[in-house]
């Protein structure tokens, strides 16, 4: 029978050793510790050593190795607390020394460049540390930001089913107007503007699946356009060569992001109404970054200098899920 007055006494005790928190965290990321060791810089057998210890002083098997490595039930239990620890030990480090810790901050949406937004928030903020992560989409960086995984999350941010963003804060910092993008035997390549109804009887090209592009797929629906082309995402000059060559078809795409050139592609701004993309920043509040509320200032102050916030109803045209995030902050 346990003894978990024992246990617990036993637990409290412990000193843990933080380089071996951090090859089990680097291994779980990875599972595997080929790839973990090169992460950490060290060797294979340096870091299986500390893992091992690590099981020892616990008591309990971290990881299974039959078949592949794979996390235990323990190594599940205990995988978002080492994270934490280890984020603790940054932050203690950084409490003493002049270096803050680094920002983690992942982005998605890669075909809409979000580090564009990114890097004109923070050039005036020299003294932060980044480290720059791709995240496949909203859902997977909103797992890794509840996982502690990375500290910011930045890209367009949506509802999730079943609540699975519960826990998470986000910030509107920028409101993007898209452009119409066609080829150059559309119909309306050599419009000055068009109005979004004019695309009624258009092919809209998605950049990936259409389930996964919430904005693309709320104003499809707004704007009655039911002839959609969508598929595996394969690059932006996959959809470039589409567009090209199919008459029919059209894209949107946010005014100041960068097309390949030599394409033959007409970018056309889209008024009565004008899009709007919005970009936010999300994080959890639990465990908010030291330098959060510095960042969060220099996305404020970028978007009042460059006017990234304006939107005036009738003129403009937002998806209802978007509008709650106009709240002044």
């Amino acid at each position: 029978m346990i003894d978990n007055k024992a246990l617990s006494h036993k637990v409290s005790a412990m000193d843990l050793d933080l380089a071996q928190v951090r090859a089990f965290a680097a291994t779980a990321g990875t599972l595997h510790f080929g790839r973990a060791a090169e992460e950490l810089n060290t060797s294979q057998q340096a870091l299986s050593k500390r893992i091992a210890r690590l099981e020892e002083l616990l008591g309990v098997r971290l990881f299974e190795r039959q078949g592949g490595v794979r996390l235990s039930e323990a190594g599940e239990r205990f995988l978002p607390a080492a994270r934490e620890a280890l984020a603790a030990g940054e932050r203690a480090v950084a409490a003493v020394t002049d270096a803050g810790p680094a920002v983690r901050i992942d982005t998605w949406g890669h075909l809409y460049a979000p580090m564009r937004t990114v890097a004109e928030a923070v050039q005036a903020l020299a003294a932060v540390r980044w480290e720059p992560g791709p995240g496949r989409d909203w859902p997977s960086v909103a797992g890794a930001l509840l996982r502690g995984d990375t500290d910011l999350g930045f890209g367009r941010v949506h509802p999730l089913p079943d609540g699975r963003d519960a826990g998470l804060t986000q910030r509107l910092v920028r409101l993007e107007p898209v452009d119409l993008v066609v080829g150059p035997s559309h119909p309306l390549a050599g419009a000055d503007a068009v109005r979004p109804a004019e695309l009624r009887d258009s092919v809209l090209w998605c950049p990936a699946e259409l389930s996964r592009l919430d904005f693309l797929r709320r104003f499809a629906d707004e704007f009655q356009i039911t002839r959609r082309h969508d598929g595996p995402n394969l690059g932006l000059d996959h959809l470039v060569r589409g567009l090209s060559t199919d008459p029919d078809g059209f894209t949107v795409f946010p005014a100041d992001a960068p097309l390949p050139d030599h394409t033959g592609l007409r970018s056309i701004p889209l008024v009565e109404p004008t899009p709007l993309y919005a970009w936010s920043l999300a994080w959890r509040e639990s465990s908010r970054h030291p330098q959060l509320d510095t960042l969060l200032r220099g996305f404020a102050e970028a978007g009042r200098s460059r006017r990234w916030l304006e939107y005036k109803p009738g003129r403009d045209w937002l998806p209802d899920t978007d509008h709650p995030k106009l709240a002044p902050h």
